[in-house]
């Protein structure tokens, strides 16, 4: 999934009809978090096109994770709880309403259920790991 059209006038409460109530902090977030996907995955100042670094639905709700301890830390698993983020599956459906409204592409291939089950928020988001996540990033 690449970002693209990000200069077009978005009809934000469209999206929201389709995907679901999230506010609109958790799109932001997740078109963020996309950007650091891909830069974690490709490197942040390869000259690949924007195609060539295409992430898997997968690989963006595991960067999400990161991109969400990178930001909040400890308070990572509130914040998505506030928005109504409780599963990778969250992720999908405000990806795909963003992909329907031209804000993200896809390969033909990538679906909606590519984010069904990456992970269990209550694993990812405990507190022995996000004190393991919290140290590697401040040990760099």
């Amino acid at each position: 999934m690449s970002e693209q059209n990000q200069g077009q006038q978005v009809d934000w409460e469209a999206i929201r009809r389709q995907a679901g109530p999230y506010p609109l902090d958790a799109y932001h977030f997740v078109r963020e978090g996309l950007s650091y996907t891909a830069d974690t995955v490709f490197g942040e100042h390869d000259a690949m096109s924007e195609f060539d670094r295409h992430v898997t639905g997968q690989e963006l709700c595991l960067g999400l994770k990161n991109y969400a301890v990178h930001q909040w830390g400890m308070m990572a698993p509130v914040v998505l709880d506030c928005w109504g983020i409780h599963n990778s599956s969250d992720f999908g459906r405000i990806v795909f309403a963003m992909i329907d409204a031209g804000l993200m592409s896809r390969r033909p291939d990538d679906c909606i259920e590519d984010f069904d089950g990456v992970f269990d928020f209550r694993e990812v988001f405990s507190d022995d790991e996000l004190a393991a996540h919290i140290g590697e990033c401040n040990a760099s």
